[in-house]
């Protein structure tokens, strides 16, 4: 019975005595810290991550001197991250310094200030190196299947560009362009509304910046793009709330369109009036229209026409490369980025592994032997988003088994899980709160908030779903097999059962009524290997 690839279960993963590590990045504008418990390569749970502005590049590009009033800040902050990690039990505090100490002539200063005071040996970075870990962090964290993508990071100093796969990189490149840079040396005119002609100076100035970075990357066309830092989110939600008067969605995606609009409406605005603007967080206001700048030139360059806002950046690419380093010695697992997210889930809810793997095995061969058999219609991309559901259809139970399909279902739909959109995320969590009980119906609020095309898709998948589950009601994995054939006067189920499954039938018993709802048609069952032949048949509604 096929099984998830890569997924590699061993109840030592979910052991809370884990190794906890922490990972700091000190950027020219902001701090941020992450804590984790790791239990395997592919497996950790987040303790804390923290976020603070700083403004360490506060008045050092033009004189390359950081400021003491600005190492002072980030000193403080510094230490109160290293002694919150250092209270969840980290071992290890990984920590890197980009831009803004990179290029400073004191930079030694700041360094020994935060070995004495904070305790922490700071690494600084290279642009490269700052890049191919943004990439590590973002591609992490998205699902890009066979497409090539486009990593762009604003950050206060520099800006880093990365082309790449799934897998791999193929191009890194920084350049000295970032949002605090270029309010330095465009200071004048800020304050108050941004004439054109500044803005138009400081897109000139970006796009003289890039243009060995860009020439370079053009030679790898992409087919997506995604950008990280503040300076993007931003945008992104200014776009929602200001222009579309919505609230912004995770990994919103920002339209060349929409970002030249932002624009506008920011530099038509005064300082003050700009920190009061929907979606712009109000200290970010003074830099946000050179950081707009910034993403505008590099889309035109790139030619891009959107680009997709990820929380996720240089310190989630810390944990990814330090995960490499650590279990370098382990075997190999080819696991995506959705596998990698749903396989903490299912941990950390404390799921039956064993069983959730047996559950999608059998969900996906009913789905392929049904799509053969002509019952639906449906292709790769609903068949796995159908896997991923049996795997994490349980995972409400330790919360309460009575409803466990109403916990599992609000789980899936918030639990951040990775590489999924929110169309992928409604139509997962309403299939597994519909793997029992009732059939969707548009009376049910969980069916009617969803749009058109998943209204088609669920009741196929939570029928699967179903039958699945029944198939291994007792956790014993008695049934082997189940496929799906078709006859002139319905449907036949056949099971492979060796060991006999009489709990199994019973469960498939209930949901004769949904199969024929959902395919129109009466099933029969067959079992083979248990003793003889069994057949029994089931006369839906």
């Amino acid at each position: 019975m096929p099984a998830l690839p890569g997924f590699c279960y061993n109840n030592g993963m979910t052991d809370p005595s884990g190794e906890v590590a922490a990972f700091i990045d000190l950027g020219t504008n902001s701090v941020r810290l992450l804590v984790v418990r790791i239990a395997s390569a592919h497996a950790y749970t987040v303790i804390t991550q923290q976020k603070e502005m700083v403004r360490l590049g506060e008045g050092e590009f033009l004189a390359q001197q950081l400021q003491p009033a600005a190492m002072a800040r980030t000193v403080q902050v510094c230490r109160q991250f290293a002694g919150l990690a250092r209270s969840y039990g980290a071992r290890e505090i990984t920590a890197v310094a980009t831009a803004a100490t990179r290029e400073a002539h004191n930079q030694g200063e700041l360094l020994a200030a935060l070995r004495d005071e904070a305790g922490i040996d700071m690494r600084v970075i290279s642009g490269l190196e700052e890049a191919r870990l943004i990439y590590l962090g973002v591609a992490s964290g998205v699902h890009l299947g066979g497409r090539t993508a486009a990593f762009i990071d604003i950050g206060g100093g520099s800006t880093e560009i990365i082309i790449g796969d799934q897998r791999q990189y193929r191009a890194l490149d920084s350049m000295r362009a970032g949002a605090v840079r270029l309010a330095a040396l465009f200071t004048t005119g800020l304050e108050g509304p941004v004439s054109t002609e500044l803005y138009e100076a400081m897109r000139r100035y970006v796009r003289n910046a890039a243009m060995r970075v860009t020439e370079r990357l053009r030679a790898h066309p992409a087919a997506v793009a995604f950008g990280s830092s503040g300076t993007i989110e931003n945008l992104a939600g200014v776009a929602a709330r200001a222009l579309h008067n919505r609230r912004p969605i995770r990994h919103e995606t920002l339209t060349r369109a929409d970002l030249a609009r932002a624009a506008e409406l920011l530099r038509g605005l005064p300082l003050e009036e700009r920190r009061k603007t929907p979606g712009l967080t109000p200290e970010r206001a003074d830099i946000i229209v050179p950081g707009a700048a910034i993403l505008e030139a590099v889309m035109d360059e790139l030619q891009l026409k959107a680009i997709h806002a990820s929380e996720r950046g240089l310190r989630e690419g810390l944990l990814q490369d330090y995960l490499t380093r650590v279990f370098a010695g382990a075997p190999a697992r080819e696991l995506s980025v959705r596998g990698q997210s749903v396989l903490r889930l299912v941990h950390a809810c404390h799921a039956d592994a064993d069983h959730a793997a047996r559950v999608a095995g059998l969900a996906l061969a009913l789905f392929d032997s049904a799509r053969e058999a002509g019952l639906h219609d449906l292709g790769a991309w609903e068949r796995e988003l159908l896997e991923w559901a049996a795997y994490l259809h349980d995972v409400g139970a330790f919360l309460s088994y009575t409803n466990h399909h109403e916990h599992s279902a609000y789980i899936i739909r918030h639990a951040d899980l990775l590489g999924f959109d929110q169309l992928e995320l409604n139509i997962m969590a309403a299939t597994a709160f519909f793997h029992r009980r009732a059939f969707p119906r548009k009376r049910h609020p969980e069916f009617a908030a969803l749009d058109d095309r998943a209204q088609r898709i669920v009741p196929v998948l939570c029928v699967l779903l179903r039958i699945a589950e029944s198939l291994d009601r007792s956790h014993a994995g008695l049934v082997t097999d189940a496929r799906f054939t078709a006859t002139k006067k319905g449907i036949i189920l056949r099971l492979t059962a060796p060991h006999g499954c009489q709990m199994e039938l019973w469960g498939v018993e209930h949901h004769a009524d949904a199969v024929k709802k959902a395919f129109g048609r009466r099933m029969t069952v067959e079992v083979e290997g248990w003793q003889r032949r069994h057949k029994r048949r089931h006369i839906a509604g």
